[in-house]
């Protein structure tokens, strides 16, 4: 999608484009009008005066989708004119902000996961062209292309996760992490099974037994500057059985159960592209978690890298035990922190509805961090407990921890029971650690005017917080 600034008039837009006109009638309102030879399509967005950031980033996405509803290929707005939307939002963030914003979202948006439909005779419906008029400066047109790129990668990890998992299996996904950064300053090395069993990732490993697929440890690096790296870690199961413990619902979306993987390595592909000067490293241990002849079974024992053992207790809670091998093998790279992203538990699902990731840490400080730039990046989270209380739960029988409180039966707090699993292995760690729960916008939820499937939650997010942190 191109995105250009034009100074003067809304109503100067060439012939071609259909003019955009808000409204203050109640948001998603929206209606086609000719005036002679000129097409206006009226948005309502609700009252200017109640405009937020948050209310702002579906006003950007909705005027996109009604674009789209309509067929509209090329489309004009005023950016500084009545009803004033753009302008009440310049009173809270900087109009850079503002223009990233629409950006990123115009982008998001526009998405359209189409790789496997034919394609229609009169083409895609999308927005082709958006003309923005109104003040321009070698700032704000900065940052609309630095929105948009962001946008466009967050389109990336949604295209990674949609895709089915026969086409986009362990080895397969770390080849497509080097090929999505040929072209940019970051390394991609791959763990093959014989190499991880040399490590004793024995966690990494023990899930990927159960499958013909081999597993994979991807290690992506950008040293856009020197010192102690952010290091992010990304859940990446293709496909999520329930291994031996089946899903009951047959494994619906389980193919984007690698949706934190998917996440890492964008955001490591996008800071890159960014040239942003700081060093990040991405860790995506990669598995089929699978009910095969020699899948592992309940209340085997598991060796994992950092030498604890886990006894299992129920299969299904396999990305767990996955992020217990790269949460240790983060510690080589000595870094300055540490955040995981995982579809991890249904049941944050349960606990937060569709529109916040869990967040977990037991630092007060980086919790403040991620929460602030939650907000302002539209990746939204909300802090759960991660107190002493819940540590005597993970502790094993016959291993060092159980990867399920309760085995099948278990039903009370597992979203923070599994967050306590981690920590057993994060707390070796010397630095701050984060967990992120991203089942809960693993898709896209209704009324985020965003198409059905993936969320590229949280992209945004990781990007904003890897730009501020020092």
């Amino acid at each position: 999608m191109k995105l250009t600034f034009k100074k003067g008039s809304l109503d100067s837009s060439p012939k071609g484009y259909t003019r955009i006109r808000l409204t203050e009638e109640s948001r998603g309102t929206k209606r086609v009008v000719r005036e002679g030879t000129t097409e206006w399509m009226e948005i309502g967005a609700g009252k200017a005066a109640d405009m937020n950031r948050r209310k702002f980033v579906l006003l950007c996405r909705s005027i996109v989708k009604a674009a789209k509803d309509n067929k509209c290929k090329k489309i004009a707005i005023q950016f500084d004119q009545t009803p004033q939307y753009f302008t009440k939002m310049e009173k809270e963030v900087t109009p850079e902000e503002v223009s990233r914003i629409a950006a990123e979202n115009f982008e998001m948006a526009n998405f359209e996961f189409t790789t496997y439909k034919a394609k229609p005779k009169e083409g895609w419906v999308c927005v082709e062209e958006i003309l923005l008029y109104g003040k321009s400066s070698a700032s704000i047109e900065r940052a609309i292309k630095e929105g948009q790129t962001v946008g466009q990668y967050v389109n990336t990890c949604r295209d990674l996760a949609n895709t089915p998992s026969s086409d986009m299996p362990p080895q397969q996904l770390a080849k497509t992490a080097k090929k999505l950064v040929a072209a940019l300053p970051v390394t991609v090395t791959t763990l093959g099974k014989t190499q991880m069993q040399k490590l004793g990732m024995g966690g990494v490993l023990g899930v990927g037994k159960g499958s013909s697929q081999d597993p994979a440890f991807i290690v992506m690096e950008y040293k856009g500057a020197a010192g102690a790296p952010i290091v992010l870690v990304g859940k990446g199961v293709t496909f999520d059985s329930g291994g031996i413990n089946l899903k009951s619902d047959g494994g619906h979306e389980m193919h984007m159960d690698m949706s934190g993987g998917a996440a890492v390595i964008s955001t490591v592909a996008l800071a890159a592209k960014l040239k942003l000067k700081k060093h990040v490293i991405g860790l995506i241990p990669a598995v089929e978690n699978m009910p095969g002849p020699s899948a592992y079974r309940i209340h085997d024992v598991l060796k994992t890298l950092s030498g604890k053992t886990i006894e299992v207790m129920h299969t299904d809670a396999e990305g767990r035990v996955i992020l217990a091998d790269a949460l240790t093998y983060a510690k080589r790279f000595n870094p300055s922190v540490v955040i995981d992203v995982a579809t991890l538990t249904g049941a944050c699902h349960v606990a937060l509805g569709d529109f916040a990731s869990g967040l977990f840490t037991r630092d007060d400080s980086l919790a403040r961090t991620l929460e602030e730039t939650a907000e302002k990046s539209g990746d939204y989270i909300w802090r759960l407990p991660l107190w002493d209380e819940y540590e005597p739960a993970v502790r094993g029988t016959i291993g060092d921890v159980v990867n399920a409180v309760g085995g099948a039966s278990g039903r009370y707090g597992g979203a923070t029971n599994a967050a306590m699993f981690l920590w057993q292995f994060a707390k070796e760690l010397k630095c701050p650690w984060a967990h992120l729960d991203i089942a809960p916008r693993m898709t896209a939820a209704s009324g985020e005017e965003l198409s059905k499937g993936a969320a590229g939650a949280p992209v945004r997010l990781l990007i904003s917080f890897i730009e501020s942190w020092k």
